[in-house]
């Protein structure tokens, strides 16, 4: 199977398997209990949120380890609405989120809160200035992603944050998709919170990371015992955390090395090449994740395409609208047209991708899709 749906979901990295055995056969103890056992596990979790920070750039104390990005995003959504509310029920986001982040605030609507969606330009992108004129004095939360996990653009982040610390309303941008394929600095960013996905970035699912900043407070998702300095009640993953921790460790290597950019440069020229004015991309051409290639196949249908293109990964969009016919939301919000729509397939390349990968795949394509002569 030649893999190329990193943005669905990565393999474990072995050495991130590695670090997980120890606490699969031997070091079993609760980090709360006051014993050697507890201790070790204790440790060994301090370790793996010392990892996250390292590869956010902040404190150890202001990583929270969750279950995955959509506890993370719903922590942040609901969180600061239940426990801000005297300020203002007035949320902004954007409309091409993720449903982890979309949903909650339609569950949020459904209490009484406002919630205002911006658009986006035809690349995909967030204007700033489009965030100011939304904000009012009931804007307590905007959280607008860092990356879109169907096309890749990256978004102003830290022009979002700028304009959100001058009117004092917290920012929060999921980060799930370019963590681990970008630098990811909260410091630089300016951000009060981040999402992190672990399956992302060669962890297991079930695993991710919330950055609060020092300093913020919101009411807890998950209620009970004083687990996460009380910011998240259960007892700890000890074998998910070390994965994550580790996961970041390699990650933080792994963005010195720019192959996977120039895989993706090489693909994106083999697909114009081949394919002329038949194929489009779709999203921003340079600012965007570098693993990651929107194409829209014109006159074809990304599906059909899919189904026939043999032994190989790929999708027509997010996994999480898998086995849709219609127009992708994020395609809809850039303008995309229907025809142009219908016809994507996102490709998106990870640490495994060969050129020998690739290659292959353009003489798949070449037989489905009539190459243009020159």
């Amino acid at each position: 199977m030649i893999y190329l749906d990193y943005n669905a979901t990565t393999p474990i990295d072995p050495a991130v398997a590695e670090a997980m055995l120890p606490y699969l056969y031997g070091n079993f103890g609760n980090p709360s209990s006051g014993h050697a056992l507890g201790a070790a596990a204790k440790d060994a979790i301090e370790q793996a949120r010392g990892q996250v920070a390292g590869l956010l750039n902040c404190s150890p104390a202001e990583i929270i380890f969750t279950s995955g990005g959509s506890e993370s995003n719903n922590m942040v959504i609901k969180g600061v609405a239940f426990i801000y509310r005297h300020r203002g029920r007035h949320i902004i986001t954007s409309q091409i989120e993720h449903p982890a982040v979309i949903n909650p605030c339609r569950y949020l609507e459904q209490l009484g809160y406002e919630v205002s969606y911006l658009p986006v330009d035809q690349f995909g992108i967030v204007d700033p200035d489009d965030v100011e004129k939304l904000i009012t004095d009931q804007t307590i939360l905007v959280t607008v992603m860092h990356s879109n996990n169907e096309t890749g653009s990256l978004q102003p982040i830290e022009e979002i944050a700028g304009i959100c610390r001058r009117h004092n309303v917290m920012f929060h941008t999921d980060a799930s998709q370019s963590v681990g394929k970008v630098p990811v600095d909260v410091q630089s960013l300016g951000v009060d919170f981040l999402t992190v996905a672990g399956h992302k970035l060669y962890a297991p699912k079930g695993i991710g990371a919330l950055y609060i900043r020092n300093g913020v407070v919101i009411e807890p998702l998950i209620h009970g015992a004083g687990h996460e300095c009380g910011r998240r009640a259960g007892t700890e993953n000890i074998i998910f955390d070390v994965a994550l921790g580790k996961a970041c460790e390699i990650a933080a290597e792994a963005l010195k090395r720019p192959a996977i950019k120039q895989m993706t440069n090489y693909f994106y020229q083999q697909l114009q090449e081949k394919f002329k004015d038949r194929v489009h991309l779709n999203g921003h051409p340079e600012k965007r994740l570098p693993n990651t290639l929107n194409m829209s196949f014109l006159g074809h249908s990304g599906q059909a395409i899919l189904s026939r293109l043999e032994n190989t990964a790929a999708s027509t969009g997010s996994a999480c609208h898998s086995g849709l016919t219609t127009l992708s939301p994020v395609l809809k919000a850039m303008g995309v047209s229907e025809q142009a729509g219908l016809g994507a397939v996102r490709f998106s390349l990870g640490r495994y991708t060969t050129k020998a990968d690739l290659d292959s795949v353009i003489g798949k394509l070449g037989a489905i899709i009539k190459p243009v002569n020159i």
